[in-house]
């Protein structure tokens, strides 16, 4: 196999998909094969040894990392890749190999450590740690720099990981083990640095090391001040002012782009006070003034450059969280100091710099990234604008003044020169945003204004002004702030305002300038999104005399080099489409033909996840849309799409094939039976064994199947490939992440087939749902099962259900009753759920003959009195003390994660003909009281009072009474 695999990793750098594809193919298969990972290692391990290894074993390492991170989970109801024995081994090699190979190896490694560590560490390896903190006595830095590499990676996730008993008990283990090392480390290699001064390439290495040992600091002090690093506080907080306080010009970079170790150690050492002065005030109060000095001194001396930029931004972060706590308000009391920080601080990190300009031209995408949406590349300008926010929690009114002061000034200059100094007004719009903004959320953008501010006249004077010019083109950085101004402040400014700015947001949809283009498209979805109480603020009626531009600027921008694949213009699409629903009908074959060309464009080479989830969003919208009209309409969507949906399944483009199977759903549901021959011929390949291994086919798919049973089921259970869906069914009911799937297909079974096509295969099928309920119970399969039981029974018959549990093991009726039905359906969640519970059991109820006679009565009252809670009682969302939370996350790799489109999503279905199920059961009571006259109001003396109340008034309601 290794020669083969070899081959095949060579392959998959091949410039030549079709080449790339099948080695890719090949390694999904074999992959399960014993000894594959180890086999990988040993490739890692053989480039290592040689002078020359080529690409290959770095390929080796990647695809042993992406195997280690699909596979190494265990779950419990599905075969694992990877035997003990080749986990053992793993374990056993993976941290010497990590540390004795070159960086590129080493990085690859180190993240497949901290993923099996993430499973493992410490219960089933436990030896972790004490193989790291032996290799610290090694004078080799670079098998050091790896441990702490490692360590990194695997403590990293403590900083966001809730707090619970488990986490506590690791963090713990890891401290006795670790945190003593690690401070000798860090005093040993402080000294050393200090030693080694002036060699450069020993201070690079050495200055790693404190790079990493200052981030796993921080990983384990995040989640609570640990006993002994309070206990060390001395001794950290000195070396960090020490190295904080002091410059070593010898490993300054040369360029203005890249940081340097001494930026990158400060940045952290930032961070890393900013924590305590956060979490850990008291402690750390007697460090502080000297940290507050450092930081200012820092500051007021750091140039302008793009490499300091993290490290200016950290620092302003310290400011902040320091001028938000309470009791470090007197550091910031006095004006000359509000003055100093505006002035020294805020406003150089406002400006908007020559390297600022050169990204909103030539990387605009980043630009966007950053500004936009909040990466977590954090910029001076933000880092301003929250320190800003920061100082107005106590000091509004003076920190509004004087800084108005400086916008003031701004605009005077910008106004002085427009063409020259737009500067200027660039850096006063965004000082007014921080101070004006005081709570915000990316959804609904600021919910809490500063009063000090007048917003409304700031945006007619200095906002409009700057969207309402003809020329689209003119200054586009202040085009693109006014407009981040318009998103940032839309539930203050009114809908008088908006209205007044959608039409030049249209027009500046034409922009040559991607940033400039591309907000407009934003503020044109957010502003769509606003909601007035429960209603759209913006009505079709509003949207529809731009449609026409809309469409066409949309589709004009999209045509524009770098916006092919604009994300932002996808989603303001589908937002408009949205709102304007039928008035958009005019519009629909430019559309769907603009949008069917960008789906066969992008399917050659999906690489923009969230552009292309938006796309089949417009074409579920606009299938939704014109078909609601006009049914026959889903002939004209078939032809326009089948052609590109059946190449993206020929090709088996992973990305895509979740998506075409939801809109085929979509349309195949629009169908009248039968179903068409189109999808007929389709049908046998949806069951082949290899679609339903990938977990992000498994919904799409059974949603799939269900129309095609909704629509031909009985042609389906009568074809030959009907026991190859039972198989589906089979694999699904027997996976704890998959099993509500199973019983969506199994109910679309029973509702949509003849029961005489399902009958002869109904005692295997319980047989297989009564195994799984003893191999494995869970909340989640209880409740799939109670709905089940209760359709099986609306469908064909209580009798029969009765007779079908009771065939499988004498009396196992009971036990169904008393442990499952009784016992369990006060946790069936959701509205349609608990109707069909409720229908099933009143059927159970009052036409069950075993129920009225000796063997089951007993059991009659209880089964009452459940229904009754059912009705009456809250949901109880109790979950086993050791039942394991089951997550289904997106797995990356080959298995393409499960992205649902909501605009296809299937509407939900009332399988039970009955309108009120508290009258329903009240009516069939008294139907049965009739039936056998004086019996009822016997049993019911055995019920609860309260119960016996609700009941009353249920029959009371239906008007119908008991004999």
């Amino acid at each position: 196999m290794a020669a083969e695999a070899y081959q095949a990793l060579e392959k998959t750098l091949s410039a030549d998909e079709n080449v790339r594809k099948q080695a890719e193919k090949y390694l999904e298969n074999v992959e399960g094969n014993p000894g594959y990972a180890v086999m990988l290692l040993k490739l890692v391990d053989d480039g290592r040894q040689q002078q020359n290894p080529g690409m290959v074993p770095l390929a080796a390492a990647i695809t042993f990392k992406n195997f280690v991170k699909r596979n190494w989970r265990v779950n419990e109801d599905e075969a694992s890749k990877v035997s003990e024995q080749d986990r053992n081994t793993i374990k056993c090699t993976v941290v010497d190999l990590m540390l004795t190979s070159p960086k590129q190896y080493q990085k690859q490694l180190s993240e497949a450590i901290s993923i099996i560590g993430r499973e493992d560490f410490p219960e089933k390896w436990p030896s972790l740690l004490e193989d790291m903190n032996k290799k610290f006595q090694s004078a080799d830095f670079h098998i050091i720099n790896g441990v702490l590499q490692t360590a990194h990676s695997l403590f990293k996730r403590y900083r966001h990981e809730f707090r619970s008993d488990k986490l506590w008990t690791e963090i713990k283990h890891v401290l006795t083990t670790f945190a003593a090392p690690l401070t000798e480390l860090f005093v040993n290699t402080v000294k050393l640095a200090e030693q080694h001064s002036a060699d450069k390439e020993s201070l690079k290495v050495l200055f790693s090391s404190l790079v990493l040992i200052s981030k796993v600091f921080y990983s384990l002090n995040y989640q609570d001040l640990p006993e002994f690093f309070e206990d060390n506080m001395e001794t950290w907080m000195k070396h960090f002012h020490a190295l904080l306080t002091t410059d070593n010009a010898i490993l300054h970079t040369q360029g203005e782009e890249e940081a340097g170790l001494v930026e990158l150690l400060q940045s952290q050492i930032c961070d890393n006070v900013a924590l305590y002065a956060q979490k850990y005030d008291e402690e750390f109060a007697k460090f502080l003034p000297q940290f507050v000095t450092a930081v200012w001194n820092l500051l007021v001396n750091t140039g302008k450059e793009v490499k300091y930029d993290l490290l200016v931004s950290n620092a302003i972060g310290f400011l902040r969280s320091v001028c938000e706590r309470q009791q470090y308000k007197s550091l910031f009391e006095d004006e000359g100091v509000l003055v100093s920080i505006c002035e020294k601080v805020v406003v150089p990190n406002m400006e908007f710099r020559t390297a600022d300009e050169e990204q909103f031209e030539d990387n605009p995408e980043e630009y966007i990234r950053r500004d936009l949406e909040g990466s977590d590349v954090d910029t001076r300008r933000r880092a301003a604008c929250d320190l800003v926010k920061g100082l107005t929690k106590f000091f509004e009114a003076p920190v509004t003044q004087i800084f108005s002061q400086y916008v003031a000034s701004m605009l005077q200059q910008y106004a002085s020169n427009r063409a020259v100094n737009w500067k200027s007004k660039d850096a006063a719009i965004y000082l007014v945003t921080s101070l004006a903004q005081k709570g915000s959320t990316a959804k609904h953008g600021t919910t809490q204004a500063n009063q000090l501010v007048n917003l409304d006249e700031f945006f007619t004077s200095h906002i409009l002004t700057d969207l309402n010019q003809e020329n689209v083109n003119n200054l586009p950085v202040l085009k693109s702030d006014s407009i981040r101004f318009v998103v940032t402040f839309r539930n203050q400014l009114g809908k008088p305002n908006l209205l007044l700015v959608f039409p030049h947001l249209t027009r500046l949809l034409t922009s040559t300038s991607h940033v400039v283009h591309t907000y407009a498209a934003h503020a044109i979805e957010r502003l769509l999104m606003i909601k007035d109480g429960n209603v759209a603020l913006f009505r079709k009626e509003d949207v529809h005399p731009h449609l026409e531009s809309l469409l066409s600027n949309i589709f004009g921008a999209m045509s524009m080099t770098g916006s092919e694949e604009n994300e932002y213009m996808m989603k303001a699409l589908l937002r408009i489409a949205s709102l304007s629903q039928e008035t958009i009908l005019p519009y629909m074959p430019t559309l769907v033909e603009g949008l069917t060309q960008k789906l066969t464009i992008v399917s050659k080479n999906p690489n923009k996840p969230h552009f292309n989830h938006y796309l089949f969003e417009v074409l579920s919208l606009c299938i939704r849309t014109t078909c609601a009209n006009d049914k026959s309409a889903v002939k004209s969507f078939e032809a326009a799409l089948f052609g590109i949906f059946t190449d993206i399944l020929q090709r088996d483009v992973t990305e895509f094939i979740p998506y075409v199977f939801q809109v085929m759903s979509l349309l195949l549901e629009l169908h009248e039976p039968p179903v068409p021959e189109t999808y007929m011929a389709l049908f046998p390949h949806l069951l082949a064994p290899v679609l339903w291994e990938r977990p992000g086919n498994v919904p799409p798919l059974v949603r799939l199947m269900q129309a095609f049973i909704e629509k031909g089921g009985d042609g389906i259970g009568r074809s030959e490939k009907f026991n190859n869906v039972l198989g589906v069914f089979q694999k699904l009911i027997a996976s704890k992440s998959n099993d509500h799937y199973g019983f969506y297909l199994l109910n679309s079974m029973v509702e949509h087939m003849q029961p005489d096509l399902l009958a002869s295969y109904m005692k295997q099928i319980f047989s297989l749902l009564f195994q799984r309920l003893m191999k494995s119970k869970t909340s989640k399969y209880v409740r799939g099962l109670l709905v089940f039981f209760s359709l099986y029974i609306i469908k064909n018959s209580a009798d029969s259900f009765q007779q079908l549990v009771d065939s499988l093991q004498d009396k196992m009726f009971r036990m169904v009753l008393e442990k499952l039905i009784i016992s369990e359906t006060q946790k069936v969640s959701g509205v349609m759920e608990r109707k069909i519970c409720s229908v099933g059991m009143t059927k159970l109820l009052t036409s069950c003959t075993a129920l009225l006679d000796e063997n089951y009565s007993q059991l009659w009252a209880p089964l009452l009195e459940a229904l009754i809670g059912l009705f009456e009682l809250p949901l109880d969302d109790t979950v086993a003390d050791d039942e394991h939370f089951i997550e289904i996350e997106d797995t990356p790799g080959y298995q393409t994660a499960y992205s649902q489109l909501a605009f296809a999503g299937k509407r939900e279905h009332d399988p039970v003909s009955v309108e009120n199920p508290k009258f329903y059961l009240a009516q069939q009571l008294s139907r049965l009281s009739k039936h056998v006259p004086g019996k009822i109001p016997g049993m019911l003396g055995y019920m609860n009072p309260k119960a016996k109340e609700f009941l009353q008034g249920y029959i009371t309601g239906a008007q119908v009474d008991l004999s």
